[in-house]
């Protein structure tokens, strides 16, 4: 190659793999430091976009998992306070018992009361005041705990799992139960409706066509008398509130029973009973009622509001009698929502270890491409540690050979 003055290519050239080699060197020593392969997009894009994925779904899972702990921490306490209940309830049947013999005095069965009725109200106390994490935990209104990866969405039913554990009063376990009778006293018009609960029943002298709509109920129209017809159709009103089957009935898809009443049809009348949840709420100071719209008075002859069970008592023998089997029921339910929040619990246990096991394995494919292989990074330090010096040494004879031109000119 000509001796030149005008430009140095070896300098140049040194140079250049001077730079290159200080660029690798210093990516190697950010791996070092940091543990990580990947420490700007420029390293490995693809790479970095599929780790920052898996990055949220750990993430999400993480919290997935204190959500399902959270939701079991609830439910034991939840259980615990049933357990105090059925401390309680064991104790009542002792109370009701004794009072039911003939040998007990009428001051003793007001004593025994006494206790009885304290015992009720500590039976409120538990259900209004348990608390976690400030909710209230004995409520009708399903407790949703959300678990996800960040994949899915808040719609998506299968990314939630609802536990209810329903309300907790004494008039619900030992008091009697609500009842109201619906009576009518001619046959309902189309689109004549009664609230029950809070739900619309709306009475149609044909149903919907194409996608079924909600809580019709068809006016029956068989020809035969108008009494026979009036049964048929407020047969077809229980069918609808009780969600089971029926002529002529459409409850929409799936299909819902009232949670608050059950009803029967006799003739010209429904007979409407609260469920559980239905005479918690009328213990609870709510109202649960059948109303009727304006303008349907001539056929409904009132408004079926619900009238509250009388309240459990052993004041008397016979009184005790009756609380003792209304007790012993309510020990079997508590005994049946126990099992329900046990199995709620088991659940989720069991997705928190399914959860757990996915971050574990997440965790794992993410370390695989994110991590740095330490071995490799050491030795790729050794190696551009080594060409920085030897690249710096060629720069430093390069810029030396354009001094040889000075020895021609001597």
């Amino acid at each position: 190659m000509a001796l030149t003055i005008l430009n140095n290519i070896s300098s140049i050239a040194a140079e250049n793999q001077l730079s290159i080699t200080s660029s690798n060197l210093q990516t190697t020593l950010f791996q070092l430091s940091s543990g990580s392969r990947i420490n700007s997009g420029a390293d490995d894009a693809a790479g970095l976009a599929i780790a920052n994925g898996l990055q949220a779904n750990v993430s999400a899972l993480t919290q997935s998992a204190r959500n399902a702990n959270d939701g079991v921490g609830s439910l034991q306490v939840a259980d615990g306070a049933l357990a105090q209940v059925t401390t309680l309830l064991n104790r009542a049947v002792t109370l009701a018992t004794e009072s039911a013999t003939g040998t007990v005095s009428n001051s003793q069965r007001s004593a025994l009361n006494a206790e009885y009725t304290a015992i009720q109200n500590e039976i409120d106390r538990i259900g209004s005041n348990t608390n976690y994490n400030g909710g209230q935990v004995f409520t009708a209104s399903p407790t949703s705990i959300y678990i996800s990866d960040s994949s899915g969405t808040t719609t998506q039913a299968s990314n939630f799992i609802s536990v209810t554990t329903g309300t907790l009063t004494s008039a619900a376990l030992l008091g009697g139960t609500a009842t109201a009778t619906l009576a009518l006293n001619a046959m309902p018009a189309a689109n004549d409706s009664v609230s029950i609960g809070g739900t619309t029943y709306v009475f149609k002298a044909a149903l919907s066509t194409g996608p079924q709509v909600a809580n019709e109920v068809l006016i029956d129209a068989s020809g035969a008398t108008t009494a026979a017809r009036l049964a048929n159709t407020l047969s077809n009103l229980a069918a609808a509130v009780n969600g089971g089957p029926g002529a002529g009935t459409l409850y929409g898809s799936p299909t819902v029973a009232n949670v608050t009443a059950t009803a029967n049809a006799d003739n010209n009348t429904v007979i409407l009973t609260a469920t559980a949840a239905g005479n918690a709420l009328i213990a609870g100071g709510g109202t649960l009622g059948s109303t009727v719209p304006v303008g349907t008075a001539e056929k409904f002859l009132n408004g079926a509001t619900f009238a509250g069970g009388s309240a459990s008592n052993v004041s008397t023998a016979n009184a005790a009698q009756v609380a003792l089997a209304a007790i012993n029921a309510a020990i079997q339910s508590i005994a049946g929502i126990r099992g329900n929040i046990g199995a709620s619990i088991n659940r989720l246990q069991s997705a928190s270890n399914v959860i757990n096991n996915q971050v574990q394995n997440l965790t794992s494919a993410m370390n695989g491409i994110n991590a740095a292989d330490i071995p490799s990074a050491v030795a790729s330090l050794t190696k551009y540690s080594i060409l920085e010096q030897t690249g710096i040494s060629s720069l430093a004879q390069a810029n030396q050979q354009q001094q040889l031109v000075l020895k021609l000119l001597q």
